[in-house]
C-alpha cells in the first residue's frame, strides 16, 4: 500500500493574503464580471515578477471564489498596498465606478506543492484572518488590513483616494502603479492616448502622493 505525501511550504513562511469580492456584482453583466476577475488573475501573473522582501521574484497565486469573489496569496510580499491599489485600478479601468472589497492579512500559512495553481488548498492564519476581515467591510470602506495600526490607517486613506478615481485615471494608474513605473509616453502608447492625457490622468488621481507613500513603505528597513 502506497501512501501519498503532499509537500507543503514551511508553515512559518510569511504570506500576504488579499481576499476580495466585486462590489455590486449582481448588477453586472456576466461578461464584465468575468473580465474583472481575469484582470486580477493577470495582475497576479505580473506580480510574480515583482521583487519580494528577499530580493527574489515574488511567488504569488490567484483563485476565483464563487461568482464574484477572489483571493491572492503572495510569499514575502514587499508592499501589500501597491498590490491592493493595482487591483482597484484594474477593476475601475474596466467600469466607471467599478470597485472591489479587499481584506489583507500577513501571517503564517501553508500551501501544497501544487501552489500557485491550487490556491484553494492553502490555509493558515493569514488566509483565515483575511477571509474574516472581508466579512466586516461595509459599503463605506472597501480596503483594510487585519493588523490594524499604521498600515491599516494608510489603507484607509488610500481607499478614500481610490474610490474617487475616474475610469480614465484608473486606466493610467493600472500601468503606472507597477514597480517598473513605465514612462508616461509608453503608457500613452499602450492606451492609444497622448502623453499629455496620461499626465493629466495621473495628476488628477493623486499619483505623485501615492508614489511617495509607496516608496516610503518599500524603502523602510
Amino acid at each position: 500500500m502506497h501512501t501519498t505525501i503532499r509537500k507543503h511550504y514551511n508553515l512559518r513562511m510569511l504570506w500576504t493574503v488579499l481576499t476580495g469580492d466585486i462590489v455590486n456584482s449582481s448588477d453586472l453583466p456576466r461578461r464584465t464580471l468575468d473580465a474583472m476577475i481575469e484582470s486580477l488573475a493577470d495582475l497576479v501573473r505580473t506580480t510574480s515578477g515583482w521583487p519580494d522582501t528577499t530580493g527574489r521574484d515574488t511567488l504569488a497565486g490567484f483563485a476565483r471564489r464563487g461568482g464574484d469573489g477572489w483571493q491572492i496569496a503572495a510569499r514575502d510580499l514587499k508592499n501589500p498596498l501597491r498590490l491592493a491599489l493595482c487591483a482597484q485600478s484594474r477593476i475601475r479601468a474596466l467600469l466607471d465606478e467599478g470597485a472591489t472589497r479587499i481584506a489583507i492579512a500577513t501571517d503564517a500559512g501553508t500551501a501544497p506543492d501544487s501552489f500557485p495553481d491550487d490556491l484553494n488548498a492553502a490555509h493558515g492564519p493569514a488566509f483565515t484572518k483575511s477571509g474574516q476581515l472581508l466579512e466586516t467591510l461595509d459599503g463605506r470602506r472597501l480596503m483594510a488590513h487585519a493588523d490594524g495600526h499604521a498600515l491599516d490607517a494608510l489603507l484607509c486613506l488610500a481607499d478614500h483616494v481610490s474610490q474617487g478615481w475616474t475610469q480614465a485615471q484608473a486606466r493610467a494608474l493600472s500601468h503606472k502603479l507597477s514597480p517598473e513605473r513605465p514612462p508616461n509616453r509608453v503608457i500613452g502608447q499602450r492606451l492609444k492616448i497622448s502623453r499629455q492625457a496620461v499626465d493629466q490622468a495621473l495628476a488628477g488621481a493623486g499619483y505623485a502622493a501615492i508614489s511617495d507613500a509607496l516608496a516610503t513603505l518599500e524603502d523602510a528597513p
